[in-house]
């Protein structure tokens, strides 16, 4: 997060924010200014908004921590900004916040009953829509209002299609002003950001901003970067070319750390585990030039190829032997550090753990978000998978988006071939801090 300077163009804009407006929402590319004049605006509404209680939300308590309290710390110091993450409240200068995440489909029950004063949220729209709609309901003190930033998603999402196309004004990214019909127009202000609307970047690191749009392909670089609402169609991964992206297993160069292996679990569909490695990449003179990402070896287990359904504890025996095999041509004494389970695979995560797993952690679950990184990690070149991931290689080619879904604005793969894929996912996107500074993306 850069440091704190006087807000400047679009962002400065934007929180001119008319006094009909009960609903302020600021979507568009990531990085691009939208959180920071959110989060300026919510300080001055902690001090000079409605009486009440106050409620900040996101997907998760911790990324609401991540990507709004710790900015917040960072700025105005812990004195001014004080988050107990065990009570899930947040005091800004002295006002009470109560941090809330909306992480699944009953999200809704965490807010029912109370009577709030406003709210921002924040990856709005990645949370259900039950949730948000119980939130808007909860704003009933008067003078109340909602605050939100979301990156776009598809063109016929709930949140775009019932709430930001209605807005009563709009300052679309290239800030042209939209207005709607006031007898069909939602009390919201809406204002789309591009990544050049960041005035700091632009100042300050130009290059970061080249970065940042290589970290991008296709239909994410569309969303995340042009500030798109556009549907996911086709194969998820149509740059998949196993002549440039398949390694044999014998040819495998020297790992420098293995980070994880993410897995899938199925009781009558297969279960799998894809081990993911980091080389360094080296030059004549032996200095460090970059790293690349390795699929080094598979895991998979198949009720419905002729093989018998097992119980968890076998599932379990068999995952620990093949770990215990080697998994690179040559010598190692390397050891993947993490083990990341489906989290909807809870009891087999508690068989491992009795078993002896260490370090075991959930697997990051957002789809679309995960299928990003995988993406862009495959079109960069910089995703390279070892012949011994059967399963995964057979899997590329036939993972398509869901027309079904894309019409009701969901990205969502279909549901078949996808277990080796899934644990791929997995692994990519929990280990996304530890690969993302060192691959010169």
């Amino acid at each position: 997060m850069p440091s704190l300077e006087p807000l400047t163009g679009k962002a400065k804009t934007a929180i001119q924010i008319p006094e009909w407006a009960k609903i302020v929402a600021f979507d568009g590319a990531v990085r691009s200014g939208k959180t920071v004049g959110d989060l300026l605006y919510w300080i001055h509404y902690c001090l000079h908004g409605p009486q009440g209680l106050l409620l900040i939300g996101g997907r998760t308590e911790r990324t609401v921590a991540n990507n709004l309290i710790h900015p917040l710390i960072e700025w105005f110091g812990p004195k001014s900004i004080r988050y107990t993450r065990a009570t899930g409240m947040c005091s800004i200068f002295g006002r009470e916040c109560l941090i809330v995440g909306f992480n699944d489909a009953q999200a809704q029950t965490k807010i029912q009953g109370l009577t709030l004063a406003g709210a921002l949220l924040d990856e709005a729209a990645v949370i259900p829509e039950s949730a948000f709609t119980m939130l808007v309901s909860r704003l009933s003190i008067p003078g109340a209002r909602l605050f939100l930033t979301c990156n776009p998603e598809g063109p016929e999402h709930w949140l775009k299609r019932k709430w930001l196309d209605r807005a009563r004004l709009w300052v679309d990214k290239n800030g042209v002003e939209h207005h709607n019909d006031f007898n069909k127009a939602l009390n919201l202000y809406r204002v789309t950001f591009v990544l050049e609307d960041n005035t700091w970047l632009v100042r300050h690191n130009p290059q970061y901003i080249e970065e940042l749009k290589r970290q991008y392909t296709g239909l994410w670089y569309r969303r995340m970067i042009e500030s798109e609402w556009v549907a996911a169609e086709g194969s998820v991964y149509p740059m998949w070319d196993p002549g440039k992206h398949v390694i044999d297993w014998h040819d495998l160069p020297q790992m420098s750390r293995i980070l994880a292996v993410g897995c899938d679990y199925g009781t009558t569909n297969a279960s799998t585990g894809i081990m993911l490695g980091l080389h360094a990449n080296h030059d004549q003179y032996g200095r460090i030039t970059g790293h690349d990402l390795y699929a080094i070896d598979e895991f998979r287990y198949d009720s419905r190829a002729g093989n018998p359904r097992i119980t968890d504890g076998e599932l379990s025996r068999r995952f620990r032997t093949w770990l215990n095999t080697p998994h690179l041509p040559y010598e190692t004494a390397l050891q993947p550090e993490w083990i990341f389970v489906d989290p909807a695979a809870a009891s087999w995560k508690v068989q491992l753990a009795q078993d002896g797993i260490q370090n075991l952690g959930d697997g990051e679950n957002n789809v679309s978000y995960g299928i990003s990184k995988v993406a862009n990690l495959l079109d960069t070149g910089k995703l390279h998978i070892s012949s011994k991931c059967k399963g995964l290689i057979e899997e590329f080619p036939g993972y398509c988006w869901d027309p079904k879904a894309s019409d009701e604005g969901i990205d969502k793969p279909i549901k078949q071939a996808d277990h080796s894929l899934d644990g791929l996912r997995y692994a990519i996107a929990s280990t996304e801090t530890e690969w993302q500074p060192l691959l010169n993306m």
